[in-house]
């Protein structure tokens, strides 16, 4: 039996379509992601926790769920928003169907509604926060001051490792921060031979450095590092202490914070495998994966701090970091990821160099 389902926004847009999975209530923070292919490992990265994700493309499903592509072993977004969730799937990894994967984790869908408008609002008035329903008998004026006052606050908490885990390698020893890491992180890590530590987000830096680690990596992870001020002093520590820093996305805000740099929120973000970045050093261009709602305030910049080394060709936002007299490097971009398929991969390689090794293409 097919059940209406309601998507709600703040601003008071409503959008009707048929319930896939879970039928319970969510409210969320609505963004859209534009990748055509990626779903299972959207579904399974922790960086969206506390957001639903609204997918552009518009058939959704049609190569089932492969297990072995999650990042975490956990659905992290509120909900997912497709054009047309596939009735059948068919690829020779695939394990199970999207529709059966969203119920076995209780996460609520809805299809049926234009998502390309919905895209088109969230892009001319802003993110914003929704509510998927399916309860017709919605009173507007109950709903919305909820959706207001609703924030999706302090995720780290809920995504990151409750104790430090270690994965065994012959190389360098690499200390992970854990604000909600993507599993091929620590895949990229090891394939590169490397030791892997990965620590909770709330460790101390002492405690880190008393391990003795060749180099730190500051992860992804959900939310507004702008919230993380306890964080945000560790990581004043691991930037004042001479280490090679390798920070990705979240790590790259917080690295920034922490180094006297602002932070501000985007209009709608950047989620998708399709956006473009240019190398500030040789000008060329490469294809990468990002999800992100936050950027580094370029009005903020200090070359005294740090410099630009690599830049959004869409917008000119800044997309990575080099700092000055620190070897450290951060990218608001995910290079463990595969759209292009590989094109910033080598930025592991290069964080290997930072550690004083070598890495034969």
């Amino acid at each position: 039996m097919k059940t209406k389902t309601f998507l709600i926004l703040e601003d008071g847009h409503i959008f009707s379509g048929i319930g896939i999975g879970s039928p319970r209530e969510v409210i969320s923070e609505i963004v859209f992601n534009t990748s055509m292919t990626g779903y299972p490992e959207i579904l399974t990265d922790p960086s969206y926790a506390g957001q639903a994700v609204c997918m552009t493309y518009p058939l959704i499903g049609n190569y089932g769920i492969c297990y072995e592509d999650r990042q975490s072993n956990q659905v992290w977004p509120d909900a997912l928003i497709a054009r047309e969730f596939s009735r059948t799937f068919s690829n020779f990894r695939s394990q199970d169907s999207i529709q059966n994967y969203l119920k076995s984790y209780d996460i609520p869908a809805i299809e049926g509604i234009d998502t390309r408008a919905l895209a088109k609002v969230l892009r001319e008035h802003g993110t914003m926060n929704g509510m998927v329903t399916t309860n017709s008998n919605y009173d507007l004026s109950q709903i919305i001051p909820k959706l207001k006052k609703h924030k999706n606050q302090y995720p780290v908490r809920k995504v990151t490792c409750s104790k430090k885990q270690i994965f065994e390698g012959t190389g360098f020893k690499v200390a992970l921060m854990d604000f909600g890491a993507k599993k091929n992180i620590v895949d990229s890590l090891r394939q590169l031979g490397c030791e892997v530590t990965i620590y909770p987000a709330f460790t101390k830096a002492e405690e880190i450095f008393s391990d003795k680690p060749d180099g730190i990596i500051l992860s992804n992870g959900p939310g507004d590092p702008r919230e993380y001020t306890d964080i945000v002093r560790e990581v004043r520590k691991i930037y004042d202490f001479d280490i090679p820093v390798f920070a990705i996305c979240l790590g790259h805000q917080l690295m920034a914070l922490a180094a006297g740099l602002r932070v501000r929120k985007m209009k709608y973000g950047h989620r998708g495998a399709n956006h473009p970045v240019r190398n500030q050093d040789t000008g060329r261009v490469s294809i990468t994966s990002q999800n992100h709602g936050y950027v580094v305030d370029s009005a903020s910049m200090d070359e005294r701090i740090a410099v630009p080394s690599y830049i959004n060709v869409n917008d000119n936002s800044i997309e990575g970091l080099k700092y000055v007299d620190r070897n450290i490097v951060t990218v608001q971009f995910h290079p463990e990821a595969s759209p292009g398929p590989q094109d910033t991969r080598n930025l592991f390689n290069r964080f290997i160099e930072m550690m004083g090794g070598h890495v034969y293409a």
